[in-house]
């Protein structure tokens, strides 16, 4: 269960200041005649003067061809999306759009919400119940997607809906720690244990114990370091660099990686004792291009968020999220969230339109065909060929999977269709397992019954 609240529209100023109505349907209406749901006296608004409409957990504002127009924010609008604190003027008459007081309970299958995570499509709600049944476990969990899918926020949310909830949430990032430093920063050290250990150090082990340790990108963490790792979790006990004593430990622990684990193992570059020791829950998060439907719930969201922080939006237009639901979003919610704040800070109007999300070299859904890939394992591009709009502005991460995600969307287009739908045969052509293939397919929204 979460807490969440509904909307509510108020008279701020004009003739009915104080009024106020709960918005409990999909519409509310506003105007002069008796039909509305909320009835005006204001001679300067209509009969049906405009309308808040709810869609997808999203609200709209459409002004009725009113006589005197409707401003959000100071701006004349048409049709806009509405953000809590929006300030709307019909007539004499200012309206504000706020949360209700009364705070009520509501389930996160209603909300389309884990933690805090958003979204309303089919996959993320297999998701989210997914994530919450492991949350009522003590089981170890590995969870899988690209840079930017929210994976340390699941992370959390299984740790803020168990059991360990009071106890301490630890993250250890595999890929950021130096592999000099990356025992110490899990085992802890004694004083003395190597130069520069002026001082004893608790590692993360201890610090999370009781509660939840997160480790990001385990798929960096040095082959020499994984059987200490494993020796850990089976024994459920740590030694401090420079110590003799061994230290009990209750630790849950939640993995995450953007790498494919099957392959590092089969290369050597990854324990399968390990693999399986972590990977008693398995859950792979989607990225976004594969749930085109949630990014714009995620966006409003994000708009909340950052609407506390101040600057020149406070509202957004129709047009403005449709165009963000169009996006590929190679960089996921990350990326989402960078666009939204940065269009947040610049806009000048009060209301974010396509012009301000500035998204001139971002790639659209399905807007343009995938690249020729050449015959052949590891053939090169074509010279000339035009190469994918990557900011070098990017961590090299991120800048990596954007050069990478349409090479591999075509590769994976033209291997299943020429294996007719075959994914074990396609397996086997790529060279990979028939799990990582499918869940290669997941990542980039295919389904082999329609490239047969």
């Amino acid at each position: 269960m979460i807490v969440a609240h509904r909307q509510r529209v108020v008279v701020i100023n004009g003739p009915d200041r104080g009024l106020e109505c709960e918005i409990e349907s999909t519409r509310l209406s506003v105007g002069t005649s008796s039909k509305n749901d909320l009835v005006l006296t204001d001679k300067t608004v209509s009969r049906r003067h405009c309308e808040i409409s709810v869609r997808n957990d999203r609200y709209f504002l459409h002004d009725l061809e009113s006589t005197n127009g409707t401003e959000l924010n100071g701006t004349p609008v048409v049709e806009a999306f509405l953000s809590p604190g929006a300030r709307v003027r019909i007539g004499d008459t200012e309206l504000l759009f706020e949360p209700k007081k009364k705070w009520e309970r509501i389930s996160d299958e209603k909300t389309g919400h884990f933690g805090a995570m958003y979204g309303r499509s089919q996959v993320m709600s297999e998701v989210f119940a997914l994530l919450g049944k492991v949350a009522r476990t003590d089981l170890s969990c590995i969870l899988v997607g690209e840079t930017g899918t929210g994976k340390e926020l699941a992370a959390r949310g299984i740790h803020d809906n168990s059991d360990r909830a009071k106890g301490n949430f630890i993250v250890i990032d595999c890929g950021a720690v130096s592999k000099t430093l990356i025992e110490s920063e899990l085992f802890g050290h004694e004083k003395g244990a190597f130069t520069g250990a002026d001082r004893q150090r608790i590692g993360a082990f201890e610090a999370s114990d009781g509660g939840t340790i997160f480790l990001d990108e385990i798929g960096e963490l040095s082959i020499d370091l994984q059987p200490k790792l494993l020796r850990a979790l089976e024994r459920r006990e740590v030694k401090r660099l420079g110590s003799v004593r061994h230290l009990e430990i209750d630790v849950r622990v939640v993995a995450a990686t953007h790498r494919d684990l099957h392959e590092m193992i089969k290369k050597g570059e990854f324990r399968e004792d390990l693999y399986y020791r972590l990977a008693e829950v398995v859950v792979e998060l989607p990225p976004l291009r594969a749930r085109r439907d949630d990014v714009g719930v995620i966006a409003q969201r994000i708009f909340e968020e950052f609407s506390t922080e101040g600057g020149g939006a406070s509202s957004m237009s129709v047009e403005a999220v449709k165009e963000l639901e169009a996006r590929l979003w190679p960089g996921n919610v990350r990326e989402l969230r960078n666009v939204l704040r940065r269009a947040m800070a610049m806009c000048v109007t009060g209301t974010i339109e396509v012009a301000d999300l500035n998204l001139r070299g971002a790639e659209r859904m399905s807007s343009r065909p995938p690249p020729p890939i050449a015959a052949g394992a590891g053939a090169a591009a074509a010279p000339g060929a035009p190469a994918p709009d990557v900011s070098d502005n990017l961590p090299i991460k991120e800048a990596r999977e954007r050069w990478v995600a349409p090479m591999e969307r075509a590769y994976l287009e033209r291997l299943v269709r020429r294996c007719q739908g075959d994914l074990d045969r396609a397996a086997i052509e790529a060279g990979i397992h028939r799990k990582s293939l499918e869940r290669l397919l997941r990542q980039h929204g295919l389904k082999a019954s329609d490239l047969k």
